[in-house]
């Protein structure tokens, strides 16, 4: 009874606000639509009570939507739409699909997609035995000189047993070669790289980074942290053309996941001006925000930055109003900061602040220039002092309180600090898989005692805090049937660990999706312009052959097995699957 009613109730609203009039573009019909305009769940992930949820069960709140001019002008029934079908008006049979709004992935790194598609592949190898066998079979006919780059190995699992450049030395004596880590937290080059790089053994330390030496204090090749920027960047750096193709090739790999919207987490001066550039030729398919690096190498400059100011049209395809700054490194790598020792590594608790780079003056520049922040933070002692960071800048500059600033990874956070997210208007900008994918080691790193402060969404959500979930790609699958999956499950792909890993922390279907499309919406102050499928709002939107919310309720499982059909991006269909995909 309660979704006839709200269905009537959504007819009723949606057919009184006026658009102007005229044929529909573009109608769906025969569909399955979670709107998602009704209330948040509770901090317990209770369905609000005016949402289409009775008896264990989701109930679609319309079936058909009409969109003319890149907008929603009607949702509801299939009768109620009709009337906005015209004789160039394309209707679309939709045979029962879900349709949910478009999807955000809120956090990643659309470059390292194409990068990665010219380079060679290392993921899931285990030895330099591994290794060798890859970059041999797929480098054949380089010739001497010519650059051989490799991206994939999890500098996590390899943190007890780095690899060195010894072999590659061997296999390698005429070309430079970088293995770039799977997380970007590690770096790999042989020596002719190195030579490139303008590195000897006594090149010091960069700030936040280190150069990995033996015994006898040689440098083994491998760079950590921030140092992997010195060899990374001693690669030839391409055309604005190849640049741009490799963002093409990354929008190409979203768009068939439902994703309408992306934030570059951290573009630098060599990739702003491929963006800038398809942006003024309109040949963006989706939406980016594009998020500003500060503090490392090849970060754009603050003084004119600053003096531009953050974007001012919210409808841009092309959105530069916020910054990406780095405050420590990554779990793995022991580079987070922590309150106290490492479990695993007596004396050792990482790295944070301006021993990590990070740039107190450049950020709170930024933010008094109404860019919004968003601040990588792994470690209990990172979190603290970014939520420290933040409180100082609201006490000098209020209005800095409003930009919905973020934590980026948000992964170990102290009990005394969860309340602070809320108080401080702070996101909790975080990843599903890589709970999941940390979960075989990440206890071992800080103990069964600091663990529990460690990807916990359902703590964060009982404090108030405003989430959004992301892949942080390429580091992980950036599926979204994945990352909701892990999202519900606490589990990997493989369905371990039985019963999930700290299964008190998992959300419920509707909040995974929710921190995948209304959230991030509310997160970017765009709440009023997307993330919900209303009348006046953009006709960005993901159709599935699944009901992921029925499905993550009853048989999780199955979301591993989703499919996006199509998606939609301002009225226009930039993705639709063919039978055989």
């Amino acid at each position: 009874m309660r979704s006839t009613i709200l269905l009537a109730t959504l007819v009723f609203v949606f057919s009184s606000c006026n658009l102007g009039g005229g044929d529909a573009d573009l109608v769906l019909t025969n569909a399955n639509v979670y709107s998602l305009s009704w209330g948040d769940p509770d901090p317990e992930g209770v369905p609000a009570t005016d949402s289409p949820y009775a008896d264990g069960a989701w109930s679609a709140d319309a079936g058909a939507i009409a969109i003319r001019d890149g907008l929603i002008v009607a949702v509801g029934a299939a009768d109620d739409v009709e009337s906005f079908v015209g004789p160039n008006t394309q209707v679309i049979d939709l045979n029962g699909a879900t349709v949910v709004p478009g999807l955000v992935e809120s956090h990643g790194h659309l470059h390292e997609l194409g990068e990665k598609h010219e380079q060679i592949d290392l993921i899931g190898v285990k030895t330099e035995g591994d290794i060798a066998a890859r970059l041999v079979g797929a480098s054949s006919g380089r010739g001497a000189g010519e650059w051989i780059v490799a991206s994939g190995w999890d500098e996590g699992e390899w943190a007890d047993h780095l690899p060195t450049k010894d072999f590659l030395n061997r296999l390698f004596p005429d070309n430079p070669v970088v293995l770039k880590g799977l997380r970007g937290f590690g770096t790999l080059g042989n020596d002719l790289a190195l030579r490139a790089a303008e590195v000897t053994n006594d090149f010091e330390n960069p700030v936040g980074g280190e150069l990995v030496r033996d015994e006898t204090g040689d440098i083994t090749g491998v760079f950590l942290n921030n140092a992997t920027d010195v060899l990374n960047d001693a690669i030839p750096e391409g055309t604005l053309e190849q640049k741009q193709r490799v963002l093409q090739y990354g929008f190409g790999q979203l768009m068939p996941q439902g994703f309408v919207t992306t934030h570059h987490a951290g573009v630098r001066t060599d990739y702003l001006p491929a963006y800038q550039a398809l942006a003024e030729s309109g040949e963006l398919p989706m939406r980016v925000e594009a998020m500003l690096s500060v503090g490392v190498i090849g970060a754009p400059s603050v003084e004119k930055w600053t003096a531009i100011g953050p974007t001012e049209d919210p409808t841009a395809m092309l959105q530069i109003r916020s910054v990406k700054a780095y405050y420590d490194a990554s779990l793995g790598s022991r580079g987070a900061r922590m309150i106290d020792d490492y479990s695993d590594m007596p004396g050792h608790r990482g790295v944070s602040g301006s021993d990590y780079g990070f740039d107190v003056e450049r950020v709170r520049a930024f933010m008094a220039a109404g860019f919004q922040a968003g601040i990588h933070a792994i470690g209990d002692a990172g979190n603290r002092e970014v939520l420290d960071f933040y409180e100082a800048v609201y006490g000098e500059y209020p209005n800095a309180r409003g930009l919905r600033n973020r934590i980026e990874h948000a992964q170990v956070i102290h009990p005394d600090d969860i309340a602070r997210f809320s108080e401080l208007n702070v996101v909790a900008s975080m990843e599903p898989g890589h709970a999941v994918e940390d979960s075989p080691w990440a206890e071992a790193r800080i103990g069964p005692d600091r663990i529990k402060g460690a990807y916990a969404w359902r703590t964060l959500r009982r404090n108030g805090a405003k989430l959004i979930f992301n892949s942080d790609f390429t580091g992980t699958d950036w599926s979204f049937f994945y990352g909701m999956y892990a999202a519900v499950t606490r589990k990997m792909k493989d369905g371990t660990p039985e019963g999930g890993w700290y299964p008190a922390e998992a959300v419920t279907p509707e909040e995974a999706l929710r921190a995948y499309t209304v959230w991030p919406a509310w997160a970017s102050s765009r709440e009023d312009l997307t993330g919900t499928i209303e009348v006046g709002k953009w006709a960005d939107l993901a159709v599935m052959d699944i009901d992921p919310l029925n499905v993550g309720l009853t048989a999780p499982d199955g979301l591993l097995d989703g499919l996006i059909e199509m998606t939609i991006v301002g009225g226009k269909i930039v993705y639709e699957r063919t039978p055989n995909q």
